[in-house]
């Protein structure tokens, strides 16, 4: 569990690729809409069945690499999710 500087509790989430835990602050969100659409989440707040990766560029290419995101969503994904996602930590 991790807490903050006044010991509230922070939302911890776990990347796909590394399965590194950490808050979600340091991880980029794409997320399923309801309409089937995939899209990155900036805000971390869209609806929808989301998926966390790591904000650098191992994680990327590695989730690229496996196409970590089609199994986490059980769908094909569109590359463009993958060069969002680069084009976000550059």
């Amino acid at each position: 569990m991790i807490t903050d500087a006044n010991g509230k509790k922070v939302p911890e989430r776990m990347c796909i690729v590394c399965r590194n835990h950490a808050s979600k602050d340091g991880f980029l969100r794409v997320v399923k809409t309801k309409d089937g659409r995939m899209v990155l989440d900036t805000d971390k707040k869209c609806e929808g069945r989301g998926a966390y990766i790591c904000a650098n560029e191992k994680c990327i290419a590695e989730a690229k690499k496996k196409n970590s995101l089609a199994r986490a969503f059980k769908m094909n994904v569109d590359m463009n999710i993958y060069t969002q996602l680069e084009e976000c930590i550059k």
